[in-house]
């Protein structure tokens, strides 16, 4: 795989990892002092050194149950045809209506999987051992955020009303662990080493796992699904990570879920404009906002200008908080006009010859089909 690697000085990149480092030692000190006074500190229970939750992998008990659970789940529709249930994918109704037909060369072709030995040559093949580092450094800032995102989804289910939006949130959380097992698994094929979680993403993601009640629809699904859903979108065409289009897939329907509950439980007129509420969604999302110096070695490495993706990212973001009503302490095209300022500002501070760019106005976005995906989201050309 050929990339048009982007160049990033070395005293950037150094000075970029010296206050992560800085910044991780401070934060997870407090923090484990604060937990030793239980007084508070970390709420997740998870090991981002061994890329796992607290307890161990536990392999045996995911294969017995959870792997097995997916295979034996059925389907209402399938079973209960008079009932107002439409549960199965379009490939499980092509199956229902052949029966015991032979599957088509499309369908074959679909399903058809690299064996893990045939994959890891196949990424030795298309990657250096850098690029694959830094495609595994990236992939593991929002691998990270799959473990968070499976336990604020399952926070959520206390907070909605009704039987269906229980239903839905159900689903996203059995989707987020199928997102970080296979995300996990993936990553380990690389056979280089998974980097720990870093500052930025460890105070962004805490922040949003602390948030109130349905604030953490703001922080997960607004905030962490809109970064997931366009990293996934600006990564699955590369060899070897075509699985992502289904996690890209998933997201989207993550991401409409805030508008779709409040179309049926309104936010009131304090939640949305509770001064306090917009500073903490501003505080949020400020944390993320570092993860593109942190990224941009990386990504760079992968022919991506970092500022391209967080200027496309935010853009998305934005359009998904003013529809679900969630507002910032200023509106949001005045952050996004801040925010461009200030990517050029560091920019020109950085790079040699940089001239002015609209980061808020790229689409880093990759796959035919996840343009379709994200057009239909966003309403974009």
């Amino acid at each position: 795989m050929e990339f048009d690697k982007k160049h990033i000085k070395p005293w950037v990149v150094a000075s970029n990892r010296r206050i992560e480092n800085m910044t991780n030692k401070v934060v997870r000190g407090w923090d484990r002092a604060l937990g030793r006074l239980m007084v508070g500190g970390r709420k997740a229970n998870y090991d981002d050194l061994r890329y796992e939750f607290t307890g161990g992998p536990g392999e045996a008990m995911r294969r017995k149950h959870y792997d097995r659970s997916l295979r034996l789940l059925w389907k209402a529709q399938e079973h209960s045809p008079q009932l107002d249930f439409r549960d199965c994918s379009i490939d499980e109704r092509k199956l229902l209506e052949m029966a015991l037909r032979s599957l088509t060369d499309q369908e074959k072709a679909e399903r058809k999987r690299l064996s893990m030995p045939e994959y890891k040559e196949m990424l030795d093949r298309e990657y250096t051992r850098r690029e694959k580092q830094a495609i595994v450094n990236v992939l593991a800032a929002i691998g990270h955020g799959e473990a968070y995102a499976w336990l604020v989804s399952a926070e959520l289910l206390n907070e909605v009303q009704s039987t269906g939006a229980r239903s839905a949130l159900t689903m996203q959380v059995m989707e987020e662990a199928k997102h970080f097992v296979v995300l996990r698994e993936l990553l380990m094929a690389f056979d280089v080493p998974v980097p720990r979680q870093s500052a930025w993403a460890y105070l962004f993601l805490e922040g949003v796992y602390k948030s109130p009640g349905l604030e953490k629809f703001f922080g997960m699904n607004v905030v962490v699904e809109g970064i997931a859903l366009s990293l996934f979108g600006m990564m699955s065409h590369l060899p070897g990570l075509e699985v992502l289009r289904l996690f890209h897939l998933d997201e989207s329907r993550h991401t409409a879920l805030p508008v779709n509950y409040f179309r049926d439980f309104p936010m009131t007129a304090w939640q949305r404009h509770n001064p306090r509420a917009r500073m903490r969604r501003l505080r949020i999302i400020l944390p993320a906002l570092l993860l593109l110096p942190h990224l941009e070695e990386d990504l760079g490495e992968l022919g991506i200008e970092a500022f391209d993706f967080g200027g496309s990212a935010l853009r998305k973001i934005s359009l998904l908080a003013e529809r679900a009503g969630f507002l910032l302490p200023i509106p949001f095209n005045q952050l996004l006009s801040l925010l461009n300022q200030g990517f050029n500002t560091y920019c020109t501070a950085t790079r040699d010859e940089h001239a002015f760019t609209d980061f808020t106005c790229q689409d880093t976005t990759r796959g035919m089909e996840e343009q379709r995906v994200e057009s239909r989201i966003f309403s974009l050309a």
